[in-house]
This record gives structure tokens, sequence and C-alpha cells, in this order.
């Protein structure tokens, strides 16, 4: 935790955008750290479509702005981002943003460091590509869907890219000292010349979520650990669609959060006393902002669930070679049964599902719950189509941990799809 004030700063940076297709609210506050040290953009262009980033710096403030100036331009120049290859663009421009600060006189000295979220809106599709911690949430027909999951040095696949970069874990930080794996800027981690800068202790490069939009995203939640290490994502989501369905701007609903947020004191072992930043998008999806609010105001009912399906999400798994990962092309070429054939039989698919069992608790209810929030939700169509079925196992390691196994195949584990309160099975 780093240091505090005697009394936090509860000033608030608060702004808002708007145009047919969003209303965008956000602010910060710098609460009870002695300095503020995130940055966010918000952009809305009709022509390249909108973005939204946070930024949360440690070590100073250098990098966290740095990255709300420049980072969305490396993107959205970038020629990729042109040939509508959105996902290529986007880890291209993260590590452009890397280079760029080292080529810069100022910058290349400068060790602090700063997380990174960013959602771009192009053509219908929501993209979310992150390093670090900050994190993004949609509320999908009233339920959280997470869009990103925490880089922490404790994550397999982080542990073993810091230990064969020449680093350690210690307490649960890299090297003793640093509390997330991935980053921009923290230029003291990526001194391996033996390796690339995807490789190195701590990389700027970052992991993608892709989700082709449908009238049930209703809004996102883009905001710091400050707020995460507070609310959880369905508490926060509830939190937002309360306010929105009372007509109170999103602004104002990110004011009240960073309120809610704060801590009473800064003895509450770090909670409630980090910087905060916040931004809330709501997608009109071609409506007028009254249906907004409405649409918002009636909260989605659970159905009864016979059959299991993810969002329509790709997922970009460093685990699965480039030509097995789905991507528009292909799922553009192939029908819906198509597609969903090919996510079951990718790795990403399983490591998706792995990170949302992790971020849910990671005990044998949690597909139950997942199922019950609605991040896995019953399938309206297609009800002859055989159900995608995962169960929760142990992995077979004195940590105790779970790993996700897909027994799709297996006539004895799957019946109807319907799960099972003792074992946690679809």
């Amino acid at each position: 935790m780093g240091a505090t004030l005697s009394e936090p700063v509860t000033i608030k940076d608060t702004n808002s955008i708007q145009n047919d297709n969003y209303i965008v609210g956000s602010s910060c506050m710098q609460g009870w750290r002695i300095e503020m040290e995130d940055g966010h953009t918000h952009l809305l262009d009709n022509d390249n479509g909108a973005f939204f980033g946070v930024y949360d710096g440690h070590g100073g403030a250098s990098v966290s702005q740095f990255a709300s100036l420049h980072l969305h331009k490396r993107i959205m120049d970038n020629d990729k981002f042109k040939e509508g290859k959105i996902e290529e663009a986007i880890v291209e421009g993260y590590l452009a943003m890397d280079r760029q600060m080292l080529d810069d006189d100022v910058m290349k000295n400068d060790t602090s460091g700063s997380t990174s979220v960013v959602c771009i809106i192009h053509k219908g599709t929501l993209y979310t590509g992150w390093s670090g911690d900050s994190r993004a949430v949609c509320s999908y027909d009233s339920q959280s869907l997470p869009l990103s999951f925490d880089h922490k040095p404790m994550n397999k696949v982080e542990f073993e890219r810091i230990q064969k970069a020449g680093g350690y874990v210690e307490f649960n930080r890299v090297n003793g000292n640093l509390a997330l794996s991935r980053a921009l800027g923290d230029f003291v981690y990526k001194r391996n010349k033996t390796v690339g800068a995807s490789e190195q202790i701590v990389t700027a490069h970052p992991e993608l979520t892709t989700h082709v939009m449908d009238d049930k995203f209703e809004f996102l939640i883009i905001a710091c650990d400050g707020i995460w290490d507070v609310m959880t994502n369905q508490e926060a989501v509830d939190f937002v669609r309360s306010r929105l369905a009372d007509g109170i701007a999103p602004e104002k609903v990110c004011e009240q959060m960073l309120d809610h947020c704060l801590s009473p004191d800064s003895r509450m072992e770090g909670l409630g006393c980090d910087n905060m930043t916040v931004i809330i998008v709501c997608l009109l999806q071609g409506g007028t902002y009254e249906q907004f609010v409405k649409k918002v105001s009636t909260a989605g009912n659970p159905k009864a669930v016979s059959k299991f399906v993810i969002p329509d999400v790709e997922v970009m798994s460093e685990s699965a070679p480039q030509e097995q990962r789905p991507g528009r092309q292909e799922s553009e070429e192939g029908n819906e049964g198509d597609e969903l054939e090919g996510l079951r039989e990718l790795d990403g698919l399983k490591e998706y599902l792995q990170k949302l069992v992790q971020a849910q608790g990671g005990d044998s209810q949690t597909l139950e719950r997942l199922v019950r929030s609605g991040i896995l939700r019953a399938s309206e169509e297609d009800e002859d189509e055989p159900p995608i079925a995962f169960e929760i196992v142990d992995n077979g390691e004195e940590d105790g941990a779970v790993e996700v196994e897909d027994v799709t195949e297996d006539d004895t584990k799957v019946k109807n799809g319907n799960i099972s309160e003792s074992n946690g099975k679809l």
C-alpha cells in the first residue's frame, strides 16, 4: 500500500460526452494517496469507433499520463486498425507505446509504470485489451460479464513467464515488489536482452477478448483497482444499474461510486484508500436515452436453464497457436454452429472459462454460480444442438486448485445440459 494523507482529497474531475450511440460519464479522485497517478481517455468518433481507456499508475504518474495521451493513437492510427484487424492493432499499439516511451528522452529514464485497460467499439463489436489489474465489466441483461481478467504474478502463465525471464515471485509480488505482472513502463523489469518484449519479467503485451454485441449489452464499467478492490463485478453492475434506472446521469453515478468506495479512514488495509477512476458507457443500441433508462429499469430474469453457451466471445489465448484462435473472418465465413464447434475445440475457450472460475471463487459450485449470474446463460435457439459441458476437477497438485475440464462428449456426465448442485457439472 502506498503512503497516505492525513485527510483524503475528495475533489473529483468529472466529465461527460455523448453522441447518438453512447452517453458516457467519467470521474476520478485522488482519495487518500499522496499523488494522483491515474489517467483515463474517452473518445467518440463515428468513423473509427469509440475508445475508452483507464490507466492506473504506480511509482509516479508519468506513464499513466503519457498513455492517456498517446495509446489510442498508437492503436487507431495503426495500419492494422484501418484494415479492420483490430485485435492485432491493439497488441501492436501496446508494444509500440512501450517503445515510444523508451525512445523519449524524458520517459526512457522514468521508473514508473501503469496498468491499462481499453475498450474499443467498432462496427458492432466490442474489443477489450488490457495489461495489469485495471478491469472492464459489461452489464449484460443485468448480469456482470467480465471483459478482462486481472494479471497477477501467481497466475500460472504469468508465474512461468516471470521465472523464464529471470524474475521471481515473492509475497505474491514480482521480485517481491510489484503486485501485478503486466504493465506499460516499469522498464526495470524489461532488461532481459535474450527475450522479446512479450517475454519480459513484466510485459506490456495485452490480452484480448472480443464480443459481438447484441441488444442485451447495456453498459460498460471501466475502472482501476481502487474500485475493484472494494466492489465485486456484480456489485458494481447493480450499483450503476439502480442509479441509471432512477434517471441519474452516468457522470453523477461515477461520482457516487467513488464516494461509495472511499474508506472512512486510511487504516482499512488499503481498501478504499487508493486513487479511483471509473468510466461508465451507456450503450444506446440505436435507441434514445429515455429508452435506455426504461431498459435498465427492468431487471433481467434468469431463464430455466437447459443448455449453456458463452456470450458471443472470441478469446485471444496465448496458449493456443495463432492459427487456432477464432477470428472475425473465420466467424463470418461459417455459420453459427460451425463457429461454436470451433470454439468448443479451442483451448482458448477453456482458458476463458478457467478465468471465469477463478474470478468467481474457484470451488466446486462455481459453474452453478456462473449460470445463475448469467455469465453462462441459457440458449434460446437450436435446442437440438448438444450442450457445451464443463465440470470443475481437482488439478491433483498440492495447492488444491481446481481446473475446468471439457466433458461435452461424456454421456455419463452430460444429461441435457442440466447442472448438478452436488458437483457443479454442466
